[in-house]
């Protein structure tokens, strides 16, 4: 059996890298903060802050008073600042002023159950797989609905490690939020659109809301208590948050295909489109929302073109390997997935620029809905000149074009919708979806799976799984560091910082007039923001960062761009997650917004230094 040899291969195959790890809350690597960190995280801590941490719709929170206040980000409530109409920021200083939140829940994460062998023994081993999918999803379903029953709150079994592990989750939810404190967009994303998922960073990205329950502020004892002082460069912290999904069990052979193929072809394509809006009435949104695609997908394959860090996943990819070849009951047949993932993707390479090309969102996203005619004409033609590359034998471009430019064809498109195109293309990208689903897609999902599943039988609790939108922790330390053409980057960035950018008056550098009225009472060299290796995700936003104390230290916000390929391959060289600082928000709340009450409740004082 596999787990014959798990000591062994722990010892000499196992060791994730400096901070790695989006860790589960009953499975968290005690021994390893304890061995590098020289800290002893205890059960009391880990249950106090899993207790405090909050599920925020799509983001994370934290409580942090006794009375349901919760802090979180400033973008993960501006759905309910747009709803109840509110421009300019807003603060309310008494419970009767607080606005409800439509449609907005907070959870919280009250136990944690193990019952894998529930789930499993459900279906016996040798049960045909859909058989055996129907029984243990009806085991899951009796197991939260007693649950639900017994304990009065929500319950959800969650699949971890591609089914080798189910843990039971049961939740407390609150559906009544009220916002306390929201600033203006121009402070909370300062910088705009070209300054996300970089540093140094000047945002205020802060929000304060309140749970109720039976129409009273929710009594919530487990609550973080707020730093005055904040962190310093090289001190542990942890991060809690509900990541929403990683790729870490990608294989190297996929991470070559998307380096190689996939991502610069997605980069080129959109690098055409935003060249071609450059200078065109209209298209600053649609420009804006291109601009995030791209640094997306550029930050992926800046990271993925790192030689170390393959170099790095094809090593553990070995070892993993010859683990699961060196069992009897697997052998080489085991690790055959491996070339069968590396097959399948070099067969569908030649087609991969095709497919996006083919796709349907590339239709409806050139030249869509909300456009003025000029920006749809541009990015038609830039459609229409995509598909002259692919040739006739991937798209009817002779019934297409009938003998026009693309740029007279994309002109009589903006007029009368592309619902002709579409008819046009609907066939041949049928078949390549097809040829998709065919070649990689039912591929990918089963590899996925076993790979996980040999993962888990090695490393056990020595691993973590990836992530799903269910609460982790990490941990790191505050650090500073040097970017790619190796300038030094400071671990916290401060007021001052932000003023000096607003001097520039560029439009996306501009405070709002509260902050500019304000700069003569603020500490300028106190810090605003700051960086930490811990690894966080998409979901993670809004989450809290406290340190060895368990005091209230930052909220996450973002990530720069080198954080970006941590979806495939976490690493601390340059990767940062980026977050409020929590002497920040204090400074900002006493000297720019005079909210006393709400600095009363966190427990610091309106004229504390």
């Amino acid at each position: 059996m596999i787990r014959r040899i798990l000591p062994l291969l722990a010892a000499l195959a196992f060791a994730l890298p400096a901070d790695e790890g989006l860790w589960l809350f009953n499975q968290f690597p005690q021994d390893q903060v304890k061995e590098k960190y020289d800290y002893a995280v205890t059960d009391a801590f880990l249950e106090h802050l899993r207790l405090a941490s909050v599920t925020l719709g799509a983001g994370s929170g934290a409580w942090v008073s006794p009375h349901g206040l919760i802090a979180t980000n400033q973008h993960l409530v501006a759905a309910c600042v747009k709803a109840l109409r509110l421009e300019g920021g807003f603060y309310a200083a008494s419970f009767a002023e607080e606005r409800k939140c439509p449609g907005l829940e907070a959870k919280v994460l009250v136990q944690m159950e193990d019952v894998t062998r529930q789930v499993k023994s459900a279906a016996p081993e040798t049960a045909k797989p859909a058989d055996a999918l129907a029984k243990r999803n009806a085991a899951i379903a009796r197991l939260e609905q007693a649950c639900a029953a017994r304990a009065g709150n929500s319950c959800s079994v969650v699949r971890l490690h591609s089914g080798e592990r189910y843990d039971l989750y049961q939740y407390r939810t609150y559906g009544d939020l009220r916002l306390v404190f929201v600033p203006e967009q121009a402070i909370a994303s300062f910088g705009g659109a070209p300054a996300s998922l970089t540093y140094p960073r000047y945002a205020f990205d802060v929000a304060f809301l309140r749970a109720y329950a039976d129409g009273r502020p929710a009594s919530t004892p487990r609550y973080l208590q707020w730093s005055a002082e904040g962190v310093k460069d090289g001190e542990l912290v942890f991060a809690s948050g509900s990541p929403v999904s990683t790729s870490r069990l990608a294989t190297a052979a996929q991470l070559t295909f998307y380096r190689d193929t996939a991502l610069p072809v997605t980069v080129a394509r959109l690098e055409t489109r935003i060249a071609a809006l450059r200078g065109v009435p209209g298209a600053a949104n649609e420009t804006a929302r291109l601009a995030a695609e791209y640094k997306l997908a550029a930050g992926k394959l800046i990271g993925l073109r790192d030689d170390w860090l393959m170099l790095r996943k094809t090593n553990f990819e070995k070892k993993l390997r010859n683990a699961v070849e060196a069992d009897p009951k697997l052998g080489t047949a085991g690790g055959k997935v491996w070339d069968e993932v590396a097959a399948a993707y070099k067969n569908w390479a030649p087609f991969e620029k095709p497919y996006q090309v083919l796709a349907p969102e590339s239709i409806l996203t050139n030249g869509g809905a909300q456009l003025d005619e000029a920006a749809k004409i541009a990015l038609l033609t830039v459609y229409l000149q995509e598909l002259q590359t692919l040739g006739e034998k991937e798209a009817p471009l002779k019934a297409i074009l009938a003998g026009k430019t693309p740029r007279q064809v994309a002109e009589e498109l903006a007029r009368i919708g592309t619902a002709r195109l579409t008819a046009a293309l609907e066939e041949p990208a049928r078949k390549l979806r097809k040829k998709r689903a065919e070649t990689i897609e039912a591929l990918e999902t089963s590899a996925a799976e076993r790979i996980a599943q040999y993962r888990y039988r090695v490393y056990g609790a020595a691993d973590y799984p990836d992530a799903t939108s269910t609460l982790r922790l990490t941990f790191g330390s505050v650090k500073a560091y040097r970017d790619r053409t190796q300038a030094p980057v400071p671990y916290a960035t401060t007021f001052g910082g932000l003023y000096y950018l607003a001097a520039g008056k560029q439009e996306v550098y501009q405070p709002p007039q509260p902050w500019i009225e304000s700069k003569s009472a603020i500490d300028l060299v106190m810090p605003l923001n700051f960086v930490s290796t811990c690894d966080i995700t998409s979901g993670a936003a809004g989450g809290p960062v406290v340190n060895t104390k368990g005091e209230f230290v930052g909220i996450t916000f973002d990530g720069n761009l080198d954080s970006i390929a941590t979806t495939y391959l976490y690493s601390d060289d340059l990767a940062r997650a980026v977050h409020v600082a929590s002497q920040g928000v204090l400074e900002a709340l006493r000297k720019v917004y005079h909210a006393s009450n709400l600095l009363a409740e966190l427990g610091v004082g309106a004229d504390s230094p």
